[in-house]
């Protein structure tokens, strides 16, 4: 690796570090920088999935005054392990080409969900009310979804992370953002560890984008306590949009 390859790694690390932390989607600019300084693409998504874990972390510090009290998240990792292992597992057992031609409308719809989630949450129903159960399985559902997600393809993640959330609690976009620092946190971690054991990882690049991440995920959690709702939620929005249709264009060029 040279000099140039690290300073293009380096630059789309702080990037996407910051980019997860406000919005998801950061991976879409270190995925494309790996592939660009000569790594093949599975190789590249692997040591991709493994350097933003960082940023993760970071962006956990940077939100905790907005987590709610740990009880209330403890039965939430052990669904964000398991869906993780489970698509982690499918990627590198499966070919990609048939998910890499579902996700972006999966980045699409849930980008959807959140722009019209006050006329959804009239369609099926405000989280309050719904008994502690049917809450409790619906936000499950959609942290498994998302940690199954996360654990193939990470791009986005965030992104589908508030959106599913935003549906099924009642809470402050503020905070959901905040449980979906952690959660990505968690899916990072759990990547880790199954590619550092069963994946190509290139830790050359991982040496080189994780640090930067870690400090653009804290940068990035700090703006978004500062940032109004109405504008965190537009962000998110295009965010959201322009990675779904990337997504797209690629899948299909």
């Amino acid at each position: 690796m040279d000099l140039s390859h690290a300073a293009l790694l380096l630059a789309a690390g702080l990037a996407a570090g910051t980019v997860n932390a406000v919005a998801g989607g950061g991976s879409l600019i270190t995925f494309p920088a790996m592939i660009g300084v000569g790594l093949p693409p599975v190789p590249a998504n692997v040591s991709n999935s493994v350097a933003v874990f960082p940023g993760y972390l970071a962006s956990v510090v940077g939100s905790r005054a907005d987590l709610p009290r740990p009880r209330a998240l403890a039965t939430l990792v052990p669904t964000t392990i398991v869906g993780t292992i489970v698509g982690a597992l499918l990627l590198l057992a499966t070919p990609a080409r048939a998910f890499e031609l579902v996700v972006p409308f999966l980045v699409l719809g849930a980008t959807a969900v959140l722009a019209f989630q006050d006329p959804l949450r009239r369609l099926v129903g405000h989280p309050r009310d719904l008994t502690p159960r049917q809450r409790t399985i619906a936000v499950q559902t959609m942290v498994a979804t998302g940690a199954v997600y996360g654990g193939y393809f990470g791009a986005a993640l965030g992104v589908m992370l508030v959106a599913g959330l935003a549906l099924v609690l009642d809470a402050t976009l503020a905070r959901v953002s905040a449980i979906k620092n952690l959660l990505s946190a968690v899916v990072g971690f759990t990547t880790l560890v199954v590619f550092a054991l069963f994946g190509p990882v290139n830790w050359a690049a991982v040496a080189v984008v994780a640090p930067a991440t870690l400090i653009g995920g804290y940068v990035g959690a700090r703006l978004v306590r500062r940032l109004p709702p109405v504008v965190l939620k537009a962000l998110i929005v295009v965010f959201g949009t322009l990675i779904g249709l990337y997504l797209l264009w690629r899948a299909l060029t």
